[in-house]
C-alpha cells in the first residue's frame, strides 16, 4: 500500500510548482515545455509502469483529510448508549443492595457487550470508511492511448486528464486543449463567474491564482465545454491543499442565538439556544435523532422499551407489597432486564455494513444508508436508455443520403473496427426498403472506395459532418483499433473511418488540411451540436451539425436532391420525406440523427463569443444516420423481475418516439401486442417530452397510466415526472448521468448516478452509484435493500418476541408464592441476562447475514410508512412471545406441581438448600426451555412464512409429483444443507447449545451464579415442549400460508379483470391486464391469450 506523503511537505512548495519543481511555474510554461518537463505525452499520456512509479514515488492524490475509523469513538459509544446505561443501572443496583453475584454477571456482560461491539463496530466502520472511498471522485485519464476511468486518488503527476461539464477537476492541470471551457473557482479564488480558460497564454511567474487562465484547479467544477491538459501538481502540493487546513472544519453542535439585525439578542433568546443544544445531545446520546430513519425508529422503540422496563419493575415490587428485601428488588431488575434488546443496534449496524458490501459485489455502490432503507420501497423506476437499459456499443447501420440513397453496414461484430463488416447500397429510401436478411431488392455489398468514386460530392459533404462534427477518437495502435469518446460519436466516426474519413486524418499533423475554430456543444435542450472548421488551404470556414431530426431539420433550409448538382429549397413535401424515412429508421431500433452544414460566410477567430443563432441558420440537410445500440441481455428478465415484483418501469430517454417504443417492447417496459392496448392508455403509454410538458398537473394526475416511455426528454421532464409519480403516492428511483439531472436526483426517492458515463455532479447528487451503468445492477440492489429490510425485520422480531416471552414468564411467576407470601421467581436474573447476551445475541447478528427468501421479488414493495412494524409483524410477535411463555410456564408448573409436590420452599430466591431442590429443578427446565426456543425460533425466522423443514423446495416440473420429505433422502439432504448454508447462523446456534450445559452441570456455577441445578428425568419436559414449540410455530405458518394464498387469489382475480384463471396468466399478461385485451375469445380457446403460463411451485403466495 501506498503511504501518504505528509502534507507539511507543502509549506515549502511554490505556488503554481509542480510535485518536483519545474524550471519555472506551470502557467509560465507553454504547453509544448511543460509537457517536456513532465515526460507526458500530449495524445497518449503516460504509460502505466510510469505511472505507477509516480504513484509510489509521489503518494497519492488526496489532502490526507479523510478522517477515517477512530477506534475511541467507537468505544465511548458502546459505552455511551441508552442499551449499556440501563444494564450499568441494574450493575449499580445489584451491588447496591449487595447482589455481587448478579452485579458481577452484569459487570461481565456489560464488559463483553463492549468488547465485542467494540470489534464488530470497527469492523462495520472499516467497511463503510472503504465503501465510501469507491463513491468518491473519479477522473477521465488517458494512459498508453486508452480512456480509463480511475479515482482521483490515483491520478499522477504527468497524466493526461480529459474532462467534459460536471466533473470536478481532480488535480492541479495546464490545459492544452480547451473548447469553451469554464471553470468555477469560488471555492479557491471566491470568484462568483465562472472563469473561462485559454490554452494557448502564458503569464508571469507572480501571477495570482484567480488570472491564471490556462490552468484548472483541482476541486474546481467544469461549468462548460470540455478540455484536455496535463497534471502538475497533485494532493498538497495543489493550490487546495494549501489552504487545506482552513476546509478542515466540522459542524458546530451548538445551537447559535438567534439575534437582531444590530446583533443583540434578549437574554431567553440564550435559554433557549442552550436548551435546545441539551436536548440535541441527549437526543444523540439516544439515537433518536442521529442515523437512518430506521436506526431513528428503533432508538425510539428502546426508550419505549426502557418505559415497559421501568413499569414491569414496578408490577414486580407492587405484586410483592413494596417489600423492600433484597429478592425482590433483584426480581424486578431481572424483570426490568428482560424487556431490554441490548444487541439490537450493533446487529443492526453491522447488518447494513454487510449488505453495502455485498452491494459492491453486485455493482452497486451507496452513498449513504437512508437509502439502504429505502431501496426495497420502491415502486417505479424511471430509467435512461441508452447505456443502461441498451449495451452503450453503438455501431452505425444504415445512413440515408438524399442525393444518392440508403447504406447499410452488416456482419460488423467489432464495434470499433472500420474495416470489419460489409457495407451495401441501395438506391431506395428507408421507407421503401423492407430490412430483412431475404429482401430480394437488396444491395449488395461493395468496397466503400468504390462508393466514394461513384460520388461527385453528396457523400463527401456527409462524411465531413460524420468526421468533423465529432469529438471521438478511433485510431489504430499496434494492429488494435482502439477509440475514445461518446457512444453515439464513436460509432458515427467508425462509419466515416470506413471511407477513410477518419478525423485524424484530416485535423493532425503540421500540414493539417482543417483545423477547429468553434463549438457548440451538445445541450439538452436544443439536442445537438456544431462546430465550425476552417479548411486551411482555401482558409474559407464551414459549419457542420448533427443532432435530433426534427431539430436540425428545424433549421435547415435547403438539400441536394441530384449528386453534384445544385442546392434547391427545402419545401413541406421533402420534410415529410425525412419524416417517413426517420420513422422507417427507427421502428427498427435505430437511432437516427441527422446531419447538416453550410459554407460560413462571417469572421470568426478562435476563442471568439459565438452566436449559436447565426452559426446554426439556413444550412444545408446533408442525410440521416441510424445508430444500433442492443439492449444488454440482462435488461428484459430485469425488467420481467421488476414487474413480478409489482415494480413499474419507465423509459426516458432522449431518443426519437419509434426508437424508443421499439427497445421498450424489446426488452418488456411495453407490452408486446400494443395493438390490443386501449387507445387512451396507449397514447398515455409512450410520449414525446413536449407533449407531457404541455399538460397541466390536473392533467398529468388524470391519465389513465402514466407514461411508461417518453421520448425527447428534457432535464425539467424527469423532475415533472417524479412530481407526478409523487402525486400517485409511488416511490421512485431515478437515473442520471449529467449536470442537469442532479434537480431530478435530488427530488427523487432514490437518485442513482451511473458510474462510468456520469458526472461528479451528477453522483454527489446521488443516492446510489452503479458501477456498470447496467439496468440489472439496479433490480438487484432492489433486491439486496429487501433482503436487508427483511432480515432486519427478522432479527427485530426474534428479540422481541424473546421479551415478551421472557417478560411474560416473569410477570406470571408473580403468581408463585413461596411459604413467606414472596414470588418466587421461575427464571433468575443470570438467566435473563445470559439468554439476552449470550444466548441470542449471535443467532440475531446470524438472521442479518441471511440470503434472500426464494419469493423475495415475487411480492409488493414494502412500506415505508409502516417500516418493519407491519401488522404481520406485530401479530407474529405477540403470538410468538405468549406460546413460548405457554411452553415456559408450563414447563414450569410440570416439575414443580405435577412432580415435585407444589414445593416451593422458602428463600429459594437466595441460595440453594435442600428445600429448594424442586424449584431450582423447575427453573433449570425452564432455563434449557427458553435457551432451546430462543435458538429454534432463529431458525424458524430464516423464513417467516415457509416451513423450517421447507425453506427452499424445489421447483417441481410440469407433471411431476411431489416429493414426500418422508422418504425421498434427496429432501432430507437439501433441508440439511439449508440448515447448514447460513454458517454464521448455525455455528451461533451450536455454540448456544453447547453452553447451556456447563451452565447446568458445572457445581456452584449453577447453584450459586445461576440458581438452579442439574437436571435429569426433566429433559423429557423439555424435548417434549421442543416438540409443542415446532408444531405451534409450523401450525401458525401454516395458517399464514392458507390466508395469504387465498389474499392474493382474490387481489390477483381483481386485478385481471376477474377471470377466474388468472394464475394461468404470464407477468406481462398479469402487470398490464387492466389496460389490454389478451384474451379475444373468438381467436384463443384456451384463454391464455397464447402467451405462456406461469405457476408457482412451491404454492405460497406472493407476499401483499
Amino acid at each position: 500500500m501506498v503511504e501518504k506523503k505528509d502534507s507539511t511537505l507543502s509549506r515549502g512548495n511554490v505556488s503554481g510548482q509542480a510535485n518536483k519543481p519545474m524550471s519555472r511555474s506551470a502557467h509560465a510554461l507553454t504547453c509544448e515545455q511543460l509537457i517536456y518537463e513532465l515526460g507526458s505525452n500530449p495524445i497518449n499520456g503516460l504509460s502505466n509502469n510510469v505511472a505507477k512509479q509516480r504513484l509510489e514515488e509521489l503518494g497519492r492524490n488526496d489532502l490526507g483529510d479523510s478522517e477515517g475509523v477512530h477506534p475511541w469513538k467507537i468505544i465511548v459509544a458502546q459505552i455511551a448508549n441508552a442499551m449499556t446505561m440501563v444494564l450499568i443501572m441494574a450493575m449499580a443496583v445489584s451491588y447496591g443492595i449487595g447482589s455481587y453475584i448478579e452485579g458481577g454477571v452484569v459487570t461481565a456482560v456489560i464488559l463483553l457487550n463492549i468488547v465485542v461491539g467494540f470489534f464488530q463496530e470497527y469492523s462495520a466502520e472499516k467497511t463503510m470508511d472503504s465503501l465510501r472511498s469507491l463513491s468518491s471522485p473519479t477522473a477521465s485519464i488517458v494512459r498508453e492511448g486508452n480512456s480509463s476511468i480511475v479515482p482521483t486518488a490515483e491520478v499522477v503527476m504527468g497524466d493526461l486528464v480529459e474532462l467534459k461539464t460536471g466533473d470536478t477537476v481532480p488535480a492541479d492541470i495546464r490545459i492544452i486543449e480547451a473548447v469553451n471551457f469554464e471553470t468555477d473557482e469560488a471555492l479557491l479564488t471566491g470568484e462568483s463567474l465562472p472563469v473561462r480558460k485559454n490554452e494557448n497564454s502564458t503569464f508571469n511567474d507572480a501571477t495570482g491564482p484567480g488570472d491564471r487562465l490556462n490552468i484548472a484547479f483541482s476541486s474546481s467544477t467544469v461549468t462548460k465545454g470540455r478540455a484536455k491538459g496535463i497534471v502538475f501538481a497533485t494532493g498538497a502540493y495543489t493550490e487546495i491543499g494549501a489552504i487545506a487546513a482552513a476546509l478542515r472544519h466540522k459542524d458546530s453542535k451548538i445551537r447559535p442565538v438567534k439575534r437582531k439585525a444590530d446583533g443583540s439578542a434578549k437574554s431567553y433568546r440564550y435559554l433557549e439556544a442552550y436548551t435546545l443544544t441539551l436536548t440535541d445531545a441527549i437526543g444523540r446520546f439516544l439515537g433518536v435523532n442521529v442515523g437512518t430513519p430506521l436506526q431513528k425508529k428503533l432508538s425510539k422503540l428502546a426508550l419505549l422499551l426502557f418505559g415497559i422496563a421501568i413499569l414491569c419493575a414496578i408490577i414486580v415490587l407492587a405484586a410483592n407489597k413494596f417489600v423492600s428485601r433484597q429478592e425482590v428488588i433483584i426480581y424486578a431488575v431481572a424483570t426490568g432486564l428482560s424487556m431490554i434488546p441490548a444487541s439490537l443496534v450493533v446487529v443492526l449496524t453491522i447488518t447494513m455494513a454487510a449488505g453495502t458490501k455485498r452491494m459492491v459485489q453486485r455493482n452497486v455502490i451507496v452513498r449513504n444508508l437512508k437509502s439502504l432503507e429505502a431501496l426495497g420501497a420502491i415502486t417505479d423506476i424511471c430509467s435512461d436508455k441508452t447505456g443502461t437499459l441498451t449495451q452503450g456499443k453503438m455501431v452505425a447501420k444504415r445512413a440515408w443520403i438524399p442525393a444518392m440513397g440508403t447504406y447499410t453496414v452488416d456482419r460488423s461484430s467489432e464495434p470499433f473496427n472500420p474495416t470489419a463488416g460489409e457495407i451495401s447500397f441501395d438506391a431506395r429510401q428507408p421507407f421503401q426498403i423492407y430490412f430483412k436478411a431475404d429482401d430480394p431488392e437488396k444491395g449488395s455489398a461493395v468496397q466503400p472506395s468504390l462508393f466514394l468514386a461513384n460520388s461527385k460530392q453528396a457523400l463527401a459533404d456527409f462524411l465531413y459532418v460524420a468526421s468533423l462534427a465529432n469529438l471521438a477518437t478511433v485510431s489504430q495502435r499496434e494492429g488494435v483499433w482502439n477509440a475514445r469518446g461518446d457512444p453515439t460519436e464513436i460509432a458515427i466516426q467508425v462509419f466515416a473511418s470506413r471511407f477513410d474519413w477518419n478525423r485524424l486524418r484530416f485535423t493532425e499533423g503540421e500540414k493539417a488540411e482543417w483545423s477547429q475554430v468553434a463549438e457548440l456543444p451538445f445541450d439538452s435542450d436544443v439536442k445537438r451540436m456544431s462546430v465550425v472548421f476552417k479548411n486551411n488551404p482555401t482558409g474559407q470556414l464551414f459549419v457542420y451539425t448533427k443532432g435530433a431530426v426534427e431539430r436540425v431539420v428545424g433549421i435547415c433550409t435547403k438539400y441536394c436532391e441530384r449528386d453534384g448538382q445544385e442546392e434547391i429549397e427545402i419545401d413541406e413535401e421533402f420534410r415529410e420525406t425525412i419524416h417517413k424515412n426517420m420513422e422507417a429508421l427507427a421502428s427498427t431500433g435505430l437511432r437516427v440523427l441527422a446531419f447538416a452544414s453550410r459554407r460560413f460566410d462571417g469572421a470568426l477567430e478562435k476563442g471568439d463569443e459565438v452566436d449559436r443563432a447565426h452559426v446554426e441558420s439556413n444550412l444545408t440537410f446533408r442525410g440521416l444516420v441510424g445508430l444500433y445500440d442492443p439492449p444488454r441481455p440482462e435488461s428484459a428478465p430485469a425488467v420481467r423481475s421488476c414487474h413480478e415484483a409489482g415494480i413499474s418501469v419507465h423509459m426516458l430517454t432522449g431518443d426519437h418516439p419509434e426508437t424508443a417504443k421499439a427497445i421498450a417492447i424489446e426488452v418488456g417496459i411495453l407490452p408486446s401486442r400494443m395493438d390490443r392496448v386501449r387507445a387512451d392508455v396507449a397514447d398515455a403509454m409512450v410520449m414525446t417530452a413536449s407533449k407531457f410538458d404541455a399538460l397541466t398537473d390536473d392533467q398529468v394526475d388524470e391519465l389513465p397510466v402514466l407514461p411508461l416511455v417518453i421520448a425527447r426528454c428534457a432535464p425539467n421532464t424527469k423532475v415533472r415526472m417524479i412530481e407526478a409519480l409523487h402525486r400517485r403516492k409511488k416511490f421512485c428511483a431515478m437515473t442520471g448521468d449529467g449536470v442537469n439531472d442532479s434537480p431530478s436526483l435530488r427530488r427523487a426517492d432514490v437518485g442513482i448516478a451511473m458510474g462510468q458515463s456520469g458526472s461528479d455532479v451528477a453522483k454527489e447528487a446521488s443516492d446510489v452509484v452503479l458501477s456498470d451503468d447496467n439496468f440489472a445492477s439496479i433490480v438487484a440492489a432492489i433486491e439486496e435493500g429487501r433482503r436487508i429490510f427483511d432480515n432486519i425485520q427478522k432479527f427485530v422480531l426474534h428479540v422481541l418476541a424473546e421479551n415478551i416471552a421472557q417478560a411474560g414468564t416473569l410477570l406470571v411467576g408473580l403468581a408463585f408464592k413461596d411459604e413467606r407470601g414472596l414470588s418466587v421467581f421461575p427464571l433468575a436474573p443470570v438467566e435473563i441476562v445470559w439468554i439476552i447476551m449470550v444466548t441470542s445475541g449471535m443467532p440475531d447478528m446470524g438472521l442479518g447475514f441471511e440470503r434472500a427468501v426464494p419469493d423475495i421479488m415475487s411480492r409488493p414493495p414494502q412500506s415505508l410508512k409502516t417500516g418493519i412494524f407491519d401488522m404481520e409483524f406485530l401479530v407474529d410477535m405477540v403470538v410468538y412471545g405468549l406460546w413460548i411463555t405457554a411452553l415456559c410456564l408450563s414447563s414450569f408448573v410440570l416439575v414443580v406441581y405435577r412432580f415435585g409436590g407444589g414445593n416451593l420452599g422458602n428463600s429459594c430466591n437466595e441460595t440453594y438448600h435442600a428445600g429448594c431442590d424442586v424449584v431450582y429443578r423447575a427453573r433449570a427446565t425452564t432455563f434449557a426451555c427458553l435457551t432451546w426456543f430462543a435458538l429454534f425460533l432463529a431458525w424458524e425466522m430464516v423464513d417467516r412464512r415457509r416451513s423450517f423443514f421447507r425453506t427452499s423446495p424445489r421447483r417441481r416440473q410440469p407433471g411431476e409429483e411431489p416429493e414426500d420429505s418422508t422418504s425421498n433422502p434427496n429432501v432430507i439432504a437439501r433441508w440439511a444443507r439449508d440448515v447448514c448454508r447460513n454458517k454464521f447462523l448455525f455455528w451461533a446456534i451450536i455454540i448456544g447449545f453447547v453452553t447451556l450445559f456447563p451452565t447446568l452441570y458445572i457445581p456452584g456455577l449453577n447453584t450459586v451464579v445461576f440458581k438452579h441445578v442439574g437436571i435429569s428425568w426433566e429433559w423429557a419436559v423439555v424435548f417434549i415442549s421442543a416438540g409443542l414449540f415446532f408444531a405451534g410455530v409450523e401450525a401458525w405458518k401454516w395458517g399464514k400460508r392458507v390466508y395469504f394464498r387465498r389474499r392474493a387469489f382474490f387481489r390477483g382475480r381483481k386485478n385481471a379483470g376477474g377471470r377466474a384463471d388468472w394464475r394461468n396468466l404470464d407477468i406481462e399478461q398479469r402487470t398490464f391486464a387492466e389496460y389490454i385485451d389478451f384474451f379475444p375469445r373468438d381467436t384463443d380457446e384456451d384463454g391464455d391469450g397464447g402467451l405462456g403460463t406461469q405457476t408457482r411451485a412451491d404454492g405460497v403466495a406472493p407476499r401483499q
